[in-house]
């Protein structure tokens, strides 16, 4: 059987293929395609590119072909991909879950002027920001990675912290006119590369990722503020601040004390529908009978409903957080108080 240019390129690496591919191009072509990416993958890329500069004239043609044979074998899988994607995503995360997931990651609407978000730093963001009202402080943070939000967050006045959270998680879908009005803030900055990206709107789980990267004593300032201004809606986004996948942040002594005060029948289901490594950091905290006991039980245990899953994860999540009011175990990031 003759072996496929795919075949005999494998040596290289994805990004270094992709590396070889965009210096064929010409500059224009090639610096069309950087500036439609991320700066992680642009940095990721230009490395690849000095790694790959002595390339062969064989391996050229070898990437090429490669890449020629990549492009017809293209089927037509993106026909009316976007209801199927919006329906796997609904069944999986639930609609209200599924809209917020997809306003960040389908593009929409060619809003290219908001991707210098990305290429800006918290400290340039926040002083952007710093004179402007809180429902626009707001709306920018709702375009930013959580971990970005989280530090201009912390970098704004402290007396109106509460308020842009609250904001945050009450805003709903953003208007034109509010994503015009970003564009007319960063117009004023030092122009960067953009791309497009989708129309967001704002919720309780995006209040709550921001709220995930400040630090422990912020926290607790702003959710003390927010129950006083909004019970309903403090509690929404304490609920989403932990979810049963971030269990796996805990440290080992705490997890096994939030494992030895589970039912079994709870702890059966939410180990069911865990993450593999979720799992396996659960039974590394127990004793090996029970760990084996327990993978004994999942072996002979029957297809359970997905709701039912999703409630036994949710009452250890609660149990967590019970726990952790009480000072028996630590959530990941408060012993940041402690020394």
């Amino acid at each position: 059987m003759p072996v496929t240019a795919d075949e005999q390129g494998q040596h290289l690496s994805g990004r270094q293929t992709a590396a070889i591919l965009l210096m064929i191009f010409g500059e224009d072509e090639a610096a069309d395609i950087l500036s439609r990416l991320l700066p992680t993958e642009v940095q990721e890329l230009g490395e690849a590119m000095f790694e790959t500069c002595n390339v062969s004239e064989e391996e050229v043609n070898l990437v090429f072909d490669s890449f020629v044979e990549q492009a017809r074998s293209r089927t037509t899988i993106g026909y009316r991909a976007d209801k199927q994607i919006q329906g796997m995503f609904d069944k999986a995360l639930g609609s209200s879950r599924a809209a917020n997931m997809l306003s960040r990651i389908r593009p929409q609407q060619n809003h290219a002027e908001l991707h210098q978000l990305k290429w800006m730093t918290a400290e340039e963001i926040a002083e952007m920001i710093a004179d402007e009202h809180p429902q626009m402080m707001a709306v920018v943070l709702s375009f930013l990675e959580p971990e970005v939000a989280g530090a201009v967050l912390q970098k704004l006045d402290a007396a109106i912290q509460d308020d842009v959270v609250f904001r945050v998680a009450t805003m709903g879908v953003i208007s034109v006119n509010a994503v015009a009005d970003i564009k007319s803030l960063l117009s004023r900055q030092v122009q960067k590369p953009g791309v497009a990206i989708g129309s967001r709107a704002g919720s309780a789980s995006d209040a709550a990722a921001i709220m995930n990267n400040v630090g422990k004593p912020a926290e607790q300032r702003i959710i003390k503020a927010l129950l006083k201004r909004d019970k309903e809606m403090a509690r929404a986004i304490e609920e989403e601040m932990l979810v049963f996948t971030d269990l796996i942040g805990l440290e080992e002594k705490s997890l096994g004390t939030l494992l030895r005060a589970i039912e079994n029948p709870v702890l059966l289901l939410a180990i069911k529908g865990a993450e593999p490594e979720l799992a396996q950091k659960m039974f590394k905290c127990m004793s090996k009978r029970a760990a084996q006991s327990i993978q004994d039980e999942l072996g002979e245990m029957a297809p359970v409903s997905k709701d039912d899953v999703i409630m036994a994860q949710k009452q250890i999540v609660a149990l967590a957080k019970l726990l952790a009011e009480e000072g028996t175990i630590i959530l990941g990031g408060q012993s940041d108080d402690f020394v």
